[in-house]
């Protein structure tokens, strides 16, 4: 999943913070104006830019659809997203939690991942899910975890703490997961128990 662009695709948002956006917008432009002026100005800039009590720009009630070639491919929604841009590493955080939801061209869900604390690192396109994680594929299978990594570079899912899945007709624990990004190919490292289940009953 793309979640790249700065989120400069946002479909719906329910309120921002005007006062946040217009001083980060205002040291953006100064910062560039600043970089364009003189090389010998680089340690200046870099100190600037290393000021740890900028301001981050903040949205509430967000929903973010990104599609491909006018089909919807992905839903983001999220009570609150706080943008961190004056981060060594840039990234996005979901403090109040975030769901996402993929379809295919039927605009089926094919899986979902909702977890209540997320955040996503823009520049290598890496988000990491905390507390309570669930992924649900196409077939129904459930995975449950406290810690989920979703790297739309490499297109993989991934988990190096305790998980669980749970199948139509079986429950498998273990610790250390890895998946494709659909969640319809996986395996656990270090499986530590698997219980079969009597569909009849």
């Amino acid at each position: 999943m793309t979640l790249r662009n700065s989120y400069n695709k946002i479909a719906r948002v329910g309120r921002f913070s005007l006062d946040r956006i217009n001083v980060s917008v205002l040291f953006a432009f100064v910062y560039l104006f600043l970089l364009t002026s003189c090389e010998n100005d680089i340690a200046k800039i870099k100190s600037l830019a290393a000021t740890e009590d900028l301001p981050a720009v903040t949205a509430e009630g967000v929903e973010r659809l990104e599609s491909d070639s006018t089909v919807i491919r992905y839903k983001m929604q999220t009570p609150e997203l706080i943008m961190h841009s004056n981060e060594k590493d840039p990234y996005f955080e979901f403090p109040k939690g975030v769901k996402i939801e993929k379809y295919d061209a039927k605009m089926n869900i094919v899986s979902s991942i909702t977890a209540q604390y997320a955040k996503n690192f823009t520049s290598d396109d890496r988000m990491e899910a905390k507390n309570n994680v669930v992924a649900v594929n196409l077939q129904g299978d459930t995975l449950k975890t406290e810690y989920l990594v979703y790297d739309t570079r490499k297109q993989k899912i991934y988990s190096d703490q305790f998980v669980k899945i749970i199948r139509k007709d079986q429950i498998i624990t273990g610790v250390g997961f890895e998946s494709n990004q659909d969640f319809t190919s996986y395996h656990i490292k270090n499986p530590t128990g698997h219980v079969y289940v009597d569909v009849g009953k």
